[in-house]
């Protein structure tokens, strides 16, 4: 990340520190809130704040047309990644998620090839090697899985790269703040609506650990990193916007060890060493970084 301009430095931090922190948040928050309706409620807090915010600055609503392309965006990238996501974590190991979910930039380099975008060779030895690490570093964990939930979280990888790439590429969102603020009160509304068709409710009451799990997640999770990650993906290539799937873990690892009296051995630290490699190599792969849109 050395010659990244500073706001994709700062963009790249955000996406890591904040995604790699929230899938201990979520697992919090699941012990009260039942998966559709933690990410609906999240976002559609989330995305009314900021619209709030925006109109009360003088911002413009977005029209017809974009809140239709924010819908169906929101729907893929929140609907279909972050809830399935949270579905699956109830039926699949941590250890396993984390392999799943160093496949997404795979899946999002065949996504943006389909427009004619691929990899040059080092971002693909970049994406080999933090792959490789993101296996090495979870081979330690419990891989139990039941099948809905493989199934769930391949579904839930497919959505999030498919809209990410599609947001950019094919639909026309609101300019700027406004068109991350539409997507996340679009999904929201639609996971919600999932929730509510699908029967879920509330089994406990919520304690105050799940309540502040909640608030980190639609402040940090949602308009602090997934802000962030939009403005990767339409600003550096592909394979660097997704490597947060491959720091993720190594940042949750690192909490672990810090906050939860866990043990850190050879393999982890060679895994990780091997993932901030693979970073290395995609952020350096290009010399202009930046995509001109």
């Amino acid at each position: 990340m050395f010659a990244l301009p500073s706001l994709v430095v700062a963009a790249l931090l955000t996406v890591y520190l904040v995604w790699g922190s929230t899938y201990f948040a979520i697992h919090i928050a699941l012990d009260a809130f039942p998966p559709f309706m933690l990410m609906g409620s999240r976002f559609v807090a989330a995305g009314g704040m900021l619209f709030a915010f925006l109109k009360i600055r003088g911002g413009t609503a977005p029209t017809l047309k974009q809140w239709r392309d924010a819908g169906l965006v929101g729907s893929l990238i929140l609907g279909g990644g972050m809830g399935l996501t949270s579905y699956a974590q109830q039926y699949i190991s941590s250890g396993l998620t984390a392999v799943f979910i160093a496949c997404s930039p795979f899946v999002l380099t065949l996504c943006v090839g389909m427009y004619g975008e691929w990899p040059n060779r080092r971002e693909w030895v970049g994406i080999l090697v933090g792959f490789g690490g993101a296996i090495l570093l979870a081979s330690g964990s419990d891989f139990s899985a039941k099948p809905i939930g493989i199934i769930a979280l391949l579904s839930a990888i497919i959505c999030w790269d498919l809209g990410s790439v599609l947001s950019q590429r094919k639909f026309s969102l609101a300019p700027g703040a406004m068109g991350f603020a539409s997507q996340m009160l679009a999904g929201g509304v639609f996971l919600v609506a999932v929730s509510w068709m699908t029967g879920e409710h509330f089994t406990k009451a919520i304690t105050p650990a799940a309540w502040a799990a909640w608030s980190y997640l639609v402040v940090a999770g949602s308009l602090g990193a997934f802000t962030a990650y939009m403005y990767l993906i339409a600003t550096v290539p592909p394979a660097l916007a997704s490597s947060y799937s491959y720091v993720n873990p190594v940042i949750a690892v690192t909490l672990g060890v810090l906050f939860a009296d866990e043990k850190i051995g050879v393999r982890e630290v060679v895994a990780m060493v091997v993932i901030l490699s693979s970073v290395l190599l995609v952020s350096t792969a290009r010399k202009g970084v930046a995509k001109n849109r």
